[in-house]
């Protein structure tokens, strides 16, 4: 069975995350794996006075009774949504939260990991200072980001970057995998540009490999990569970006917001970042 982790701060960007998680888990025939996080003060212990160990523990019980709280609440959404028979544990855990949530990953043989971020005001903050951004650059499972605006809705087209190198096939296969489970159909993007060193007969190679798959290939020859997915994104009524994570700067570039304000809808999409070892 797999398994999602779901970093939350029960914030309203996590809880619309959350509903996200669930229906991924419904597709995957997964479960779910809710964490939360908090960093106690750090002080040198040979000079703190004893009262300071208290208010440590009170520090703890705070976060745990805000868990406490907060954990029935994530169930009547799951009923709500008619997804209560997915199975859902919980971590409460201290310290940093990339950290925290590479040690759930290894410990709990973690599959997916859905987060939620505030992308309404640009794609660029989020891929260049917070959490999410920084959970995507380390960690070795596809990661969901979830923006705040972007409510749950049926599948129906997924939208794939490709440079139709060897190691895109894996996360194609992976992508066709749940397009399958939701009876959506996968729009495979190419953006051929002069530098460009693919050959046709990789391109038809694909094509073959994929045919008893639903997904459609298209190969735009044009040179400007970002705009251009932006462009495919909005045309086609992408509803999912998967995108392959060969270099961060990238995604810097994809989501500068001189780009992604002539595309507004854009920062409403979910974006499933997919790991790779070229970096």
């Amino acid at each position: 069975m797999k398994k999602i982790l779901f970093p939350t701060d029960f914030s309203d960007v996590a809880t619309n995350a959350f509903v996200h998680a669930l229906h991924l888990a419904d597709v995957v025939q997964g479960e779910l794996v809710l964490l939360h996080t908090f960093q106690l003060p750090v002080v040198d212990g040979q000079f703190t006075p004893l009262n300071y160990y208290t208010i440590y523990e009170s520090l703890q019980l705070a976060e745990f009774d805000v868990f406490k709280e907060q954990i029935p609440m994530l169930h009547a959404i799951a009923e709500k949504e008619k997804l209560g028979h997915i199975k859902i544990t919980h971590r409460l855990m201290d310290g940093d939260l990339v950290t925290t949530i590479q040690t759930v990953i290894k410990e709990e043989n973690i599959n997916f990991v859905v987060m939620g971020t505030a992308g309404a005001n640009g794609w660029e903050t989020f891929f260049i200072g917070t959490n999410t951004g920084s959970v995507i650059s380390s960690v070795s499972v596809p990661v969901l980001s979830v923006p705040l605006v972007a409510p749950y809705k049926k599948i129906k087209t997924i939208g794939f970057t490709t440079k139709f190198r060897e190691k895109d096939k894996n996360a194609l296969q992976l992508i066709c995998t749940i397009a399958k489970k939701t009876n959506a159909e996968v729009k495979c993007l190419y953006v051929k540009t002069n530098q460009s060193d693919v050959k046709q007969a990789t391109i038809q190679e694909w094509e073959t490999q994929f045919a008893n798959e639903p997904v459609q290939f298209t190969i735009l020859p044009l040179e400007d990569v970002q705009g251009t997915i932006l462009d495919f994104v909005s045309q086609k009524s992408i509803d999912v970006l998967a995108m392959v994570t060969y270099k961060r700067n990238f995604f810097v570039e994809l989501f500068n917001p001189s780009l992604t304000r002539k595309f507004s809808d854009y920062s409403e999409i979910p974006i499933l970042a997919l790991q790779s070892d070229e970096k």
